[in-house]
């Protein structure tokens, strides 16, 4: 007699476990599916089998063969364009059927007494007898109803809960006469509950059921369902060929495989081969565990489901989770009841896995991260939602509507009810999908928005102090990476708020402590206007008006499709100022860098053509600008901010300037020709808007990379007001761009940016630490050393977003800086290589 083995489902909702696996190879017991049901065929004395594929059909016939190691004959039909249906994939074989043949399902588990059904179907001489079997819940499956003869009435697939007439269900086993394939249409997708099955009753053909109720039948259709399968097949209650021998009551173990006398195992439990278990391990009852799998010293497994070549690591906590193959687990790791984790991912020391979640393939989960959402599209769970500024991800992959929705609930948590905040954003869709998003989660803690709508970011900054609210969120592209979104959170002040701020953020997302508030406190959302008054304003009195109504300067500027050239063209047109705009419309694509120089060699022709005295490019949503001389030659980077610290200090001699810790020491020799003060603060923009604000007498703040910051305005970057300004003082100057340019101090500074573990962060700044004298170190932000009477040092950074450090040498002396670069490159690099050569072997 033949088989048919219906194997071709791609498993959806045992996702993320089939991503990479057609759901009959999946494995219990460490044995696929398919495989169990091929040894009950087998059992029967059906030994020629014909499988149907469709999704990934190489995974099973690389598997299977011809059969012969397993004992059967194994013929494949693949549906190779389309789904033919259960019934359509039968009828597409019906040439290898020409007598009694069986179907099954490959993706269930069954210990059917196929022989006797056989002999039903032929003393009933039926045309297509179906297995039955009794199940408490029949609302997903087909219900059928019987005579006393066991004669098919009447069925219904899957019907509603008031539509149950029996509990009794079709399990998709079936014994069929050849001649019923004749009323299936060729080539033509059809299904057997749905289509053959109604036809025949309606035709009056024999249709019997046979009803296995001694039998276990379990349809592993979920991922509750998968590890409950597994559960009862260890505790006996499915007959299954098991893959270990027994080596004691309830416990099957593999071959070379070691486990240490201190672990402690409770039956029953199944371990694969080729293992090994560390000291003091506790395995409960229930737990699995497949091939070539390492488990650390007191890892603590409670009925885990765990596949093949798998890294446990030492006192990690697994409950009834299910783990695929070639997942590592870092030490200290928790994973939570009903975890799912797709093949080759990886989780970080001391990360944990809310209850119920799920992980696709080859994800990586930060040490120290906290994953409550199912992890799908980003690569990455960061063990913190906030970076060096905000919080980023790839736009709708990390940052999706969803996700917007609890960060705008977590912030609105940490918030009194009735609260109000501002919400704006730059011009384009994805940005206001998510502010939307972010608006929807506020309102439900019963906070109030007042909406900015498309506004540049230093209008907001200027607008936020004037409105009585707790604080703002800035959504926008991010300046940097065209593909990602950064949403920016502010203070009353309009800075970005304290990292004690972003924290309780992080504690509320992350322990889902979310305040829902009844229908009379939902929150409300205002649209204030006159907000561009408000700015132009202060623009005005911040700035030399008649020095730039009498500007004979001739300016271009180009503002890249972004929302400052709405806002900006507006500002210079009342002061008279001449300028050329260039690319001022709005765009709702990002510039990738490539396209962003194009534009700035774009700008430096039409400078040169014109004459003009200087030429501009926006970016950032108003924070940022490159300047470009009379001669079209871009002025940006550690030039930019030692001309613009030059030309601040000029105006205001004896003031103070505040810049990163990284900046070019040319901003100490500028400071001190004018008698002044420099202050360096941590490297994130945010440090520099707080010292800013703190600091009195302060003229500038800020750099070339970020932006610069005019404290007397507003707290933020503002490359708006910046182009005015440098109008301003290049005509009380009367100097040029190229002038000052060629003033400037003769400073050689240069960075090297390299991979490096988050785990290994901490100890590598320890270690340059603990072998630098304490008077030559600077720890301001990272580990500054200072050569003595010079102004020439090597800072070494973490950065506060990646798994990345930067190093950057500043001297007077290029070969000084080329030899110290080099210098530290090779003492960094070689601590990193020394750490993770003791981490592996910890492990």
């Amino acid at each position: 007699m033949r088989a048919v083995l219906m194997a071709g489902g791609s498993g959806t909702r045992l996702r993320p476990l089939t991503c990479d696996l057609p759901k009959p190879m999946v494995p219990v017991l460490n044995r696929p599916m398919a495989e169990h049901i091929v040894n009950l065929l087998k059992r029967h004395n059906i030994n020629e089998i014909i499988a149907t594929l469709h999704y990934l059909p190489d995974v099973m016939r690389d598997y299977f063969g011809d059969g012969s190691e397993f004992g059967v004959q194994m013929t494949y039909a693949v549906e190779e364009e389309q789904p033919l249906g259960t019934a359509g994939c039968v009828k597409n074989v019906e040439e290898l059927l020409d007598d009694t043949f069986l179907v099954i399902s490959g993706d269930s588990m069954t210990d059917f007494d196929l022989s006797a059904a056989i002999e039903f179907h032929k003393q009933k001489q039926s045309k297509a007898t179906l297995v039955l079997a009794r199940v408490p819940n029949p609302v997903e499956f087909g219900v059928v109803i019987t005579d006393q003869d066991y004669r098919i009435q009447r069925f219904l697939e899957k019907p509603s809960s008031s539509e149950i007439f029996s509990d009794t269900v079709n399990t998709g086993t079936y014994i069929l006469e050849p001649e019923v394939l004749q009323y299936l249409p060729q080539n033509e997708e059809c299904d057997f509950s749905k289509d053959l099955f109604p036809l025949l009753l309606e035709r009056g053909e024999p249709m019997y059921g046979y009803v296995a109720a001694d039998n276990y039948w379990c349809d592993v259709g979920h991922l509750e369902a998968y590890r409950e399968s597994q559960y009862e097949a260890l505790q006996g209650k499915v007959e299954l060929e098991f893959a270990y021998s027994e080596q004691s009551p309830g416990i099957w173990v593999g071959e070379n495989t070691a486990i240490d006398s201190s672990v402690n195992i409770e039956p029953p439990v199944m371990i694969g081969s080729n293992c090994r278990i560390g000291p003091r391990v506790n395995i409960e009852a229930g737990t699995i565990i497949g091939d070539n799998v390492t488990i650390g010293a007191e890892a603590d497994l409670k009925r885990p489901i765990i596949w093949n070549g798998v890294v446990i690591g030492e006192q990690s906590h697994l409950w009834a989770c299910s783990i695929a193959r070639g997942v590592r687990v870092d030490r200290r790791a928790h994973i939570q009841e009903g975890v799912t984790l797709g093949s080759l991912c990886a989780v970080g020391e001391e990360a944990q896995i809310s209850q119920g979640v799920r992980v696709w393939p080859n994800k990586q989960i930060e040490s120290g991260a906290t994953l409550n959402i199912n992890l799908i599209w980003g690569n990455m769970a960061q063990r913190n939602l906030f970076g060096q500024q905000g919080v980023t991800g790839i736009a709708n992959i990390d940052i999706t509507p969803e996700f917007a929705v609890k960060l705008g609930a977590a912030y609105g948590s940490t918030l009194k009810p009735g609260a109000k905040v501002t919400i704006s954003r730059d011009q384009r869709s994805v940005s206001r999908m998510v502010t939307r998003s972010l608006v929807s989660g506020l309102m439900s803690t019963g906070v109030n928005i007042q909406n900015l709508e498309a506004t540049a970011l230093p209008i907001t900054r200027t607008t936020i102090p004037t409105l009585g609210v707790e604080g703002g969120i800035h959504v926008r592209l991010h300046p940097n990476r065209h593909d990602h979104l950064l949403i920016e959170f502010l203070n009353e002040q309009g800075i970005n708020i304290s990292k004690a701020k972003e924290k309780k953020i992080e504690g509320a997302y992350f322990k889902e402590d979310l305040r829902r508030v009844p229908i009379p406190e939902i929150g409300q959302v205002f649209y204030p206007s006159e907000t561009l008054d408000i700015y132009s304003h202060g623009f005005e009195t911040h700035l030399n008006v008649e020095a730039v109504n009498n500007s004979r300067a001739k300016v271009v500027i180009d503002y890249a499709y972004a929302v400052s050239g709405a806002v900006l063209p507006v500002l210079l047109g009342k002061f008279g100022c001449d300028a050329v705009v260039l690319n001022a419309s709005l765009s709702q694509t990002a510039l990738s860098s490539e396209e962003r120089e194009t534009l700035l060699n774009e700008l430096g022709q039409v400078v040169e053509a014109l004459k003009a005295n200087m030429g501009v490019q926006v970016a950032a949503n108003g924070e940022r600008l490159t300047l470009v001389d009379e001669a079209g030659l871009p002025i940006r980077g550690e030039t930019l901010t030692a001309l613009m610290v030059d030309m601040m200090m000029t105006a205001h001699p004896r003031s103070t300037v505040v810049v990163p810790v990284h900046a070019s020491s040319a901003v100490e020799q500028i400071v001190r020709r004018h008698d002044g003060k420099v202050i360096r603060t941590k490297a994130s923009p945010t440090a520099l808007m707080e010292a800013a604000q703190q600091h009195s007498n302060v003229a500038l703040g800020g750099s070339g990379d970020t932006g610069f910051i005019f404290p007397q305005l507003h707290p933020g970057f503002d490359a708006m007001f910046c182009i005015a300004k440098v109008i301003e003082m290049l005509t009380v100057q009367e100097r040029s761009l190229a002038e000052i340019r060629t003033e400037l101090p003769r400073v050689c500074h240069k960075s090297y940016t390299m991979r490096c573990p988050w785990t290994v962060k901490g100890s590598l700044m320890r270690y340059l630490v603990e072998t630098h004298p304490a008077e030559k170190l600077e720890l301001i932000d990272g580990v500054k050393v200072l050569e003595p009477q010079t102004d020439n040092w090597v800072l070494v950074l973490p950065d506060a977003s990646e798994p990345l450090v930067h190093i950057v040498a500043n001297g007077d002396d290029r070969e000084w800086v080329d030899n110290s670069l080099r210098e530290y490159r090779q003492r960094v690099q070689q601590f990193i290589d020394q750490e993770q050569g003791v981490e592996a072997v910890n492990v």
